[in-house]
């Protein structure tokens, strides 16, 4: 069967009836015929698709195709067809491409929104960075002379992070030691193995607990406060008009928080090994029968000194992330009390993670070496 195009002009009007089968095999022919026609006084165009016997999808795709060239160009397009079959499958067409353009955008709009959280993440790293870089090169300049040291703000930080802290954290650390003691006598009693519990005590509280809850609540309590007190400052412009007045804001407000919170961190770790030990000592004499003597005998022989020096260790790691995490959100804050809200909680949640990961670091680093 052969695919036939008459091309007639009246007047203002563009008749294109097509007869025969326009199958992907004949489209070349259509296209041929239609390159050169003058359509200068062209203002109407109409496709007579009755005499079309057969339309496959890549006929109909030629002529949504070619609808949509001349629509381009200004043209008004009518289409001719009294064949069920052939409406079904142009509408059929139409409807795909529709869907397929619906598609494309959600995907365009997706990775759209992507881009702008990944930029967006980026970027809050290159600041961060840049945070530390200048925080790094304060402390150098900072104790390059004695003079320059803020003895008063650093005790008065002190005071304000750690030993108003030393109750909650003295009291988190007691029960933690209660419960991990309680949990782990059950078990022990099992299987005769009650003195065994000095030594998970005396390894899991030093090494790890006693440093990772620590640090947890005084992220919880001090970093978050940092967040708050910088970014209130920043709302008053109160940075603003201490960099006016020539004072460096490094100086003045971040670097003493810091190195309060280094000084006084790893005190706290030590009161919180011998809170969570109490707590343990405390279910070992109720629950298995294990006196003071015998727990503190039992503790000196198997408990080497080094594993509360790991966990000391770690303290002033913890203590700068906390208080540089918080200091940093501090002074993102936009000027808006809603912004100091949502960077606080960013501060908690960030210090708690990067002291976790910190403390993975420590674990895998001193097991390499035998620690």
């Amino acid at each position: 069967m052969h695919t036939l195009i008459t091309i007639q002009l009246k007047a203002d009007k563009l008749f294109l009836n097509f007869s025969g089968e326009i199958t992907v095999y004949t489209i070349n022919i259509l296209q041929n015929k239609l390159l050169n026609i003058n359509t200068s006084t062209v203002k109407e165009i109409v496709f007579d698709l009755n005499a079309i016997l057969f339309l496959d999808t890549a006929g109909a795709l030629f002529l949504n195709k070619l609808q949509h060239d001349y629509e381009i160009q200004t043209f008004n397009v009518k289409i001719s067809s009294h064949n069920k079959k052939i409406n079904d499958t142009l509408e059929l067409v139409e409807n795909y491409k529709i869907d397929s353009n619906t598609r494309d955008e959600r995907a365009v709009s997706s990775l759209h929104i992507f881009y702008r959280k990944y930029r967006k993440y980026i970027e809050g790293v290159k600041y961060f960075m840049e945070f530390l870089g200048r925080l790094f090169m304060s402390i150098v300049l900072y104790l390059k002379s004695f003079k320059s040291i803020r003895y008063k703000e650093i005790f008065f930080e002190i005071n304000e992070s750690g030993v108003k802290a030393l109750w909650i954290v003295s009291l988190t650390s007691f029960l933690i030691g209660l419960v991990v003691a309680f949990q782990s006598s059950y078990q022990l009693k099992i299987y005769g193995a009650n003195i065994f519990i000095v030594d998970m005590l005396g390894l899991s509280i030093l090494r790890e607990l006693a440093p990772v809850i620590t640090a947890i609540v005084i992220a919880g309590r001090s970093g978050s406060a940092f967040t708050a007190q910088i970014g209130a400052m920043k709302i008053t412009q109160e940075i603003d008009a201490m960099k006016t007045m020539g004072f460096d804001p490094y100086s003045f407000l971040l670097l003493p928080r810091i190195i309060a919170l280094m000084i006084i961190l790893p005190i706290l770790v030590f009161v919180s090994d011998i809170m969570g030990m109490l707590g343990g000592m405390i279910v070992a004499n109720i629950d298995l029968g294990i006196t003071v003597e015998v727990f503190t005998s039992r503790f000196q022989e198997v408990i080497k000194v080094k594993h509360f020096y790991v966990g000391i260790l770690k303290a002033p790691f913890f203590a700068f992330l906390i208080a540089s995490i918080g200091i940093y959100r501090g002074l993102v804050v936009k000027d808006d009390t809603k912004s100091i809200g949502i960077n606080t909680t960013k501060s908690v949640v960030e210090s708690i993670f990067a002291v976790i990961v910190c403390d993975a670091l420590f674990s895998i680093a001193f097991t390499s070496v035998g620690i």
